[in-house]
């Protein structure tokens, strides 16, 4: 490959039913040295197969597929290859499995009307650790599940646990601001903002900001419609 010496590309596993959008998928991604499409799966059942064999840092997870939905999929991966990292993509914005994806270990959430330039950039920001959710889903899509019936009892995160400080970094974050938002309007640096939300996660006991975000509106911490400002 001919990517940067000092990085390995971002290897990446496609699951989607449909050829088209799979081979669409591939063909953004595959000119880019920074990434390898080593394979692509059919549905939940094949993803989790080929990713234990193919071993892919990302893999770009349809929800809705047969044999096995890409809920399921995403559960399985997050158990049994922890470091794999999910991204899972959706043709509905409001789309009830979203949630449960992220609850069940995705790391993020985009529609399938995005611009390949978003896609890109949300695979590289999944396979570093962190959440791409798009930003004008987000609070729909807590405010869809929030509102729902026979909603899921609160976590029982040891919220008490938490610091003044990392209450309130908590708070920002489930409200929409990235983490130079959150330093800026806590008067505070970046690293500092990061090392509190390693804490929060910790706390929590959740893998991820997108986990950390819906605990944010079970637990009330936040409402729906709540801004950062």
């Amino acid at each position: 490959m001919n990517g940067t010496a000092d990085a390995e590309p971002i290897r990446v596993l496609i699951a989607d039913d449909q050829p088209l959008v799979r081979r669409g998928l591939a063909l953004i991604l595959t000119p880019d040295p920074a990434f390898e499409v080593v394979g692509e799966a059919e549905d939940g059942e094949q993803a989790v197969t080929l990713a234990h064999r193919l071993r892919p840092d990302v893999v770009v997870m349809d929800i809705r597929m047969p044999v096995l939905d890409g809920v399921a999929a995403t559960g399985r991966l997050a158990r049994e290859l922890p470091d794999c990292r999910v991204l899972a993509l959706s043709t509905f914005d409001m789309d009830e499995y979203v949630v449960a994806a992220l609850r069940a270990g995705a790391c993020g959430f985009l529609p399938k009307d995005i611009s390949p330039e978003e896609l890109v950039t949300a695979v590289r920001v999944v396979h570093t650790g962190e959440a791409a959710v798009a930003p004008r889903l987000m609070t729909r899509l807590i405010s869809a599940y929030v509102r729902a019936p026979q909603r899921p009892d609160p976590p029982s995160a040891h919220t008490d646990l938490l610091t003044p400080r990392e209450l309130e970094v908590w708070r920002l974050m489930a409200t929409g601001l990235d983490n130079t938002e959150i330093a800026t309007t806590m008067d505070i640096s970046v690293s500092t903002v990061k090392n509190h939300i390693t804490s929060v996660f910790g706390k929590l006991g959740v893998r991820d900001r997108a986990q950390a975000v819906i605990a944010a509106y079970e637990t009330g911490l936040v409402e729906v419609g709540q801004r950062g400002q």
